[in-house]
């Protein structure tokens, strides 16, 4: 009888135990998943309270889910995915696992507390950065803007890849632009990284703003932040070379 007392006592006390260790892991699971993007560097925050539970971050684009091999069993509160979510046009979720303190072999970490992302789709959602252009004179009516592709953290090879490379035909530029003092603003849309822009009158001095667009995003993250103003200065006769240009640049 007091054999079978000893092991009802451990069973009760080993079932409460493991129940005890799930409960403090869903304590500290982690919360308030958000994705953060910029030109294709993908990264997934989290917060937790303090403690000593390590986290697991795995993926899935609607197969089975993925281990990101530099977010396992970590202390972080965030994990870089871009070299993951490939390829980029399609919906990943990513899920945040909280370990226990004390692991068995035989534990099954689909069993430990979790907490799942929201859908991202890094191809129609990643922020894109400023860009940095040149204004040239071309004659006294015309200017052409180059606009420099910004580079995203991918590479292919030893080759870095800017948004043009993943976009491809997808990425427009969008260049606002008005004379000097006046409220009145035109807007042009280009397939090219190269614009020329006519119509402007002889003498006046115009100011410029360049920003990726794709159209084909949903309409929140079609456009790209803003570049910083350029202004080419005005003498009264015709526009100056592009020596005399204010150029300001911002790499975002």
């Amino acid at each position: 009888m007091a054999s079978l007392k000893t092991v009802l006592c451990l069973g009760v006390c080993l079932s409460a135990w493991i129940i005890t260790t799930a409960d403090e892991a869903a304590t500290f699971k982690a919360e308030n998943l958000r994705w953060f993007s910029l030109d294709f560097k993908t990264i997934l925050k989290w917060t937790t309270k303090p403690s000593g539970h390590k986290y697991t971050v795995t993926y899935r684009d609607g197969d089975g889910w993925l281990v990101c091999r530099e977010c396992f069993k970590v202390s972080d509160s965030e994990c870089e995915l871009t070299n993951y979510l490939k390829p980029y046009d399609r919906t990943y979720t990513a899920k945040v696992q909280t370990n226990p303190l004390f692991e068995d072999e035989d534990d099954d970490p689909d069993e430990f507390p979790h907490t799942n992302s929201l859908p991202f789709n890094p191809y129609r959602e990643s922020n894109i950065s400023a860009v940095v252009f040149t204004v040239e004179t071309v004659n006294q009516r015309s200017v052409n803007v180059s606009i420099t592709d910004p580079l995203t953290s991918i590479h292919q090879g030893v080759n870095q890849l800017s948004i043009r490379d993943i976009l491809k035909n997808d990425l427009k530029y969008k260049i606002s632009y008005y004379k000097s003092g006046s409220t009145g603003k035109r807007e042009n849309i280009s397939d090219s990284s190269t614009i020329q822009l006519s119509g402007l009158d002889a003498g006046q001095s115009y100011c410029f703003m360049v920003a990726a667009f794709i159209p084909s995003r949903p309409k929140a993250t079609q456009q790209g932040a803003w570049s910083i103003r350029q202004c080419t200065p005005g003498d009264g006769n015709i526009l100056q070379g592009e020596h005399n240009l204010h150029t300001l640049h911002y790499t975002g």
